[in-house]
């Protein structure tokens, strides 16, 4: 079974491996605001149309302007390989993203930009870069962070939000796949998402919230202001 990986509500299918097409990496760019535009990679070491997707999201990994995630999904699980990294919990943050945007479905590899209701398939460089380049954070709070704790500002017209707290490795982890449509590759993998935890609500007047204790040192933390379930992401920041 070779290709990208549908899943739908009731049935699973195959469709042709889209492969990708490299391109020089354009100027950094920042959304409106100045956040950096929030980058996710849904994808599955188990699936053979995910490792182009997988570098160009490597390739962005230390760019200042963007944060860009990766987070492993757990339905290539039972084709052969499971992926060290997939936890149920991503694969239903993106079927929230999936509802939200009025899909049936979900696929890897696939990648949302700032919350969009939009997706592309990630593998392609050139259209990653313009979807980056046309990002936008409307009206979203100020982030900052003081000792254990994060503040998020007030904002006009502020939507019901989950704060989101993201831990992910910077490092490159070169996993080798020992079975599946992958086997006997070793994939790098960066900025791989260890940990997703909602800190609380924001609904537009100034908040703060303890940060729990990070699993690793060496894991970098990211804070996300997301309305509603599945919606927009109004402001990111790096802590």
């Amino acid at each position: 079974m070779k290709g990208r990986f549908w899943v739908s509500g009731a049935v699973s299918a195959a469709v042709t491996c889209v492969t990708g097409v490299l391109a020089a990496t354009t100027a950094p760019v920042k959304a409106v605001g100045g956040a950096p535009v929030v980058v996710e990679l849904y994808q599955s070491q188990g699936c053979s149309s995910c490792p182009p997707a997988n570098a160009n999201l490597n390739a962005i990994a230390d760019r200042a302007d963007v944060i860009p995630l990766s987070f492993a999904v757990t339905y290539w699980d039972q084709l052969g390989w499971k992926d060290t990294f997939a936890r149920p919990q991503f694969t239903a943050r993106q079927w929230d993203y999936a509802r939200s945007g009025g899909r049936s479905s979900v696929a890897t590899p696939q990648v949302v930009i700032n919350g969009g209701r939009q997706t592309i398939v990630g593998s392609n460089r050139q259209q990653l870069e313009a979807a980056i380049a046309a990002a936008r954070h409307e009206g979203g709070p100020a982030i900052s962070a003081s000792g254990n704790r994060v503040s998020v500002g007030a904002a006009t017209e502020a939507k019901p939000s989950t704060v989101w707290l993201v831990r992910y490795d910077p490092r490159v982890n070169n996993v080798p796949i020992r079975a599946g449509e992958n086997g006997g590759r070793t994939l790098p993998h960066r900025n791989i998402v260890r940990q997703l935890e909602a800190l609380g609500t924001w609904s537009g007047r100034g908040v703060s919230f303890a940060l729990p204790a990070t699993p690793n040192p060496a894991f970098r933390t990211a804070i996300l202001v997301q309305a509603g379930k599945g919606g927009p992401i109004t402001a990111s920041s790096r802590l």
